[in-house]
């Protein structure tokens, strides 16, 4: 884990204040045993996580596609080729969203803008660093135009299934 003690405390602002705005549907759904923590489910996103990540169309359509997640200092970072679509609809409409779903176990969803990450971006030396440590080769050596990306979160909210007998903190 990268976060710091103020990442956690606003990743745990962000995940309570997106719960608390969000319908009475959504609060059904992600009750309060059902709410983790930022300490709670920091442990649960280390390492590479499938995202479904949704980018917009020129003409507002939806397009939703995976990518390799890895949650750094409270936000997802991701990376693709410059030549995709996906690169295109970032570079004209950063908004996305995220999804990162384990069965009825975890779920995490976030909304936001991203951020290009890029040589002079103060996180280019951690997302470097972290992407080698897991793939083995610096994520900007896997092609011509790889572009590294880290998703600003106005909204996120998570629940996991909790078993019988255990508690939250």
């Amino acid at each position: 884990m990268y976060e710091t003690s103020a990442d956690v405390r606003a990743l745990d602002d962000l995940l309570t204040a997106s719960r608390a705005g969000g319908t009475a549907h959504l609060q059904a759904i992600i009750s309060n045993d059902a709410a983790p923590s930022a300490v709670d489910l920091l442990p649960q996103l280390v390492g590479m996580r499938i995202l479904a990540l949704s980018t917009v169309t020129r003409s507002g359509e939806p397009r939703v596609s995976a990518v390799d997640g890895h949650f750094l200092r409270g936000q997802w970072t991701f990376g693709t080729d410059g030549g995709s679509a996906k690169a295109r609809h970032l570079a004209a409409r950063p908004s996305v969203s995220a999804a990162l779903i384990e069965g009825e176990s975890l779920g995490v969803f976030v909304h936001g803008r991203v951020e290009r990450v890029t040589s002079d971006d103060p996180w280019h030396e951690l997302v470097v660093s972290h992407w080698t440590e897991h793939y083995g080769t610096d994520p900007f050596t896997w092609g011509d135009d790889i572009r590294m990306y880290r998703i600003v979160p106005s909204w996120m909210v998570a629940y996991r299934r909790v078993s019988d007998g255990e508690s939250h903190s």
